[in-house]
């Protein structure tokens, strides 16, 4: 059965209720756990209505709607929710109906571009867990110019503490700036990369995640997904490369 606006599946419902990935979601289900109306129930296809009364262990619950925007972060603006210093954070860029959502992929602060918000945990996992390969495109300028042999040291792997750093593909645009694809995501894996081979990154642009690419939007601007950028992240966990 298909899910209507006004129904949805039991795991989504609660998923939607922040305990958990659908599938963490579905062990609950399973265990006996979730009460439909007063009855426990542990078929997965089960529908809710809007009309429905659940509850998990005896405690009722309920659902808020997924919701996944976009950001153009400036330089100089943290990815915390808070700074002890004072300093500029991206929660600060947000409206106040967002400050709930969570970023997926974090930039560094010198770092500008493409920054995802959302409160879906599926769409968080299958982002960010490094099974899924997820690419992530930037923009980098250095600060002289790269020779060849030093950029394919770059696709071959440079030793970083946490293991093998490498991109998984690099298009030259001049001497000094280039297109990097990453599929690994460490702390400040493209400046550490550089720094070991005597380069500093002096600009670095997020253009794309996966299948969804940096729209026209103003540095510091934000705006929220359509339903086609959503199906975009979706094709690029199940197999979507651009």
């Amino acid at each position: 059965m298909a899910e209507s606006l006004d129904t949805m599946r039991l795991n989504r419902y609660l998923a939607l209720a922040g305990l958990g990935s659908r599938r963490a979601c579905e062990g609950l289900i399973l265990n006996g756990e979730v009460e439909i109306n007063g009855n426990i129930t542990t078929n997965l296809a089960t529908q809710v209505g809007p009309r429905d009364v659940v509850s998990l262990n005896g405690k009722e619950i309920s659902a808020s709607k997924f919701q996944t925007i976009v950001l153009h972060k400036p330089p100089g603006v943290h990815c915390t929710k808070s700074d002890p210093k004072g300093r500029p954070t991206v929660y600060k860029l947000l409206a106040p109906q967002h400050k709930k959502l969570h970023y997926v992929g974090r930039l560094d602060a010198d770092s500008e571009g493409l920054l995802v918000f959302t409160n879906d945990g599926d769409l968080t996992q299958q982002l960010t867990h490094p099974s899924h390969k997820v690419e992530k495109e930037y923009i980098v300028t250095l600060d002289k110019p790269c020779r060849s042999e030093r950029v394919a040291e770059l696709l071959e792997g440079i030793q970083l503490e946490e293991g093998l750093a490498k991109a998984a593909a690099i298009h030259v645009i001049s001497p000094r700036r280039m297109v990097i694809v990453l599929e690994q995501g460490m702390n400040r894996q493209i400046r550490r990369m550089f720094a070991h081979m005597g380069y500093e990154v002096e600009r670095l642009i997020r253009v794309r995640i996966g299948n969804l690419t940096l729209p026209d939007l103003k540095m510091g601007k934000w705006r929220v997904l359509e339903p086609r950028d959503i199906a975009k992240l979706s094709e690029t966990y199940q197999g979507g490369r651009k």
